[in-house]
């Protein structure tokens, strides 16, 4: 089974929007601050943004007031919203528990260019 499914991801312009979404198996999910990570070519991952399970949030620097995390207990999903999207927003998006744990999943491509 895999544990991590994300989707969502896809072209945009700049200024533009994409909501991503990431299926987690119940044994992660449940007990596990959750987290969405990116990794653009030639960089390291990063952490972008991060909910623990009351739901409090912490984000970068560079997309603080423009991505939003959230997650649903119930569906076992994590959410990320972002908004004003911008060139240097382009990689591969993931998420995992925070810390990081276990496999990755597949992740999701988000391209943001004009």
């Amino acid at each position: 089974q895999v544990p991590l499914v994300e989707s969502g991801g896809g072209l945009v312009q700049p200024g533009g929007s994409l909501r991503l979404s990431c299926a987690a198996s119940g044994s992660i999910f449940r007990f596990s601050p959750m987290g969405w990570y990116r990794q653009a070519p030639g960089n390291q991952r990063e952490l972008v943004a991060r909910v623990i399970t009351g739901g409090s949030t912490n984000y970068a620097d560079s997309v603080k007031g423009r991505f939003s995390i959230s997650r649903d207990n119930a569906k076992n999903t994590v959410y990320l919203q972002m908004n004003s999207l911008k060139p240097e927003d382009t990689a591969v998006y993931y998420c995992n528990t925070f810390p990081p744990a276990g496999s990755w999943g597949q992740g999701t491509q988000v391209t943001v260019s004009s």
